[in-house]
């Protein structure tokens, strides 16, 4: 029996749905979700086998102009997948243009390899504006294969899968049949940590936040984690433990939970609040949280 192997990444603009679609490829969440631009800020792999095929998914960054030391990293993480991609997933939702960044635009309809264009949150429109947004973008983009889908609620999400198979190159696989990821354990605890926060702060603060987990201890029956939330001043550590510590213990408490699914396992979370002036200008300490490699 022949073997495909090959890398999709899925390029877009910032919140048009590519962590929901990644995780709907994959059947588990490995990136985090929220309604907030920039939620995901690194390139997350996401590994699917079949008896002849391995697809390795890359959720990425929104496209965006960067404004600062970690977004331009964060740029750097989409400028890779267009460099490594067997097939690109350019992912797009009712109403809106090309991307923002006219260079990642020109390298998506100049690519030489399959692009296939998903036009999602159909849910949200109409049959008509439907119609005259597949014309729009047959111009725009006449190298792609256009698909209309809804990752939330899970529409033609099979139909897109079954012709990426069909495109996959001849390979062996890259990963073990058994590994679902290319990320460690402490990568999805920083990230379920951050989700919370995104969802529950407002303004600049989840921005301002980087998690790092110092202590992963697992037992039988137990995995003991210490985790330190970092911002970059003193007033956004008030605001992040809140009056008597409420806030910081409301994102511990659901970040445990999301925890405990995720590892199948009890879990002790310990979370501590730092201040970690101007990380996301230092490019040494962005290496050290996974960025600029």
């Amino acid at each position: 029996m022949k073997h495909k192997a090959g890398f999709v990444n899925i390029i877009g603009n910032p919140n048009v749905g590519k962590s929901t679609l990644m995780n709907a490829f994959v059947g588990e969440k490995l990136s985090i979700i929220t309604s907030k631009a920039q939620t995901t800020r690194h390139r997350i792999l996401g590994i699917v086998n079949g008896d002849d095929f391995q697809i390795l998914f890359s959720d990425t960054p929104g496209i965006i102009k960067p404004a600062y030391e970690l977004q331009s990293s964060m740029m750097d993480f989409v400028k890779s997948a267009f460099e490594d991609a067997d097939i690109l997933i350019y992912m797009v939702e009712i109403g809106e243009k090309e991307l923002k960044d006219e260079a990642f635009f020109n390298k998506i309809t100049n690519s030489k390899i399959p692009v296939l264009l998903l036009l999602n949150k159909i849910d949200k429109s109409s049959q008509e504006e439907v119609e005259e947004k597949i014309l729009y973008w047959k111009e725009k983009v006449p190298n792609a294969e256009i698909f209309i889908i809804s990752a939330l609620e899970n529409f033609n999400v099979e139909s897109v899968f079954n012709r990426i198979v069909e495109l996959l190159p001849e390979s062996p696989p890259f990963y073990p049949k058994d590994q679902l990821t290319d990320k460690p354990e402490r990568f999805f605890i920083n990230e379920a940590i951050r989700e919370k926060i995104l969802l529950h702060y407002k303004k600049e603060i989840p921005y301002a936040v980087e998690v790092e987990t110092e202590e992963f201890i697992e037992s039988d029956k137990i995995i003991r984690i210490r985790s330190v939330i970092m911002v970059e001043r003193e007033t956004q550590k008030g605001i992040i433990i809140g009056h008597k510590g409420a806030a910081l213990k409301r994102v511990g408490t659901e970040a445990r939970k999301d925890l405990e699914k995720f590892f199948n396992k009890k879990i002790h979370l310990e979370l501590y609040v730092k201040v970690n002036k101007n990380w996301r200008n230092d490019k040494r300490q962005l290496r050290r949280f996974g960025y600029n490699e």
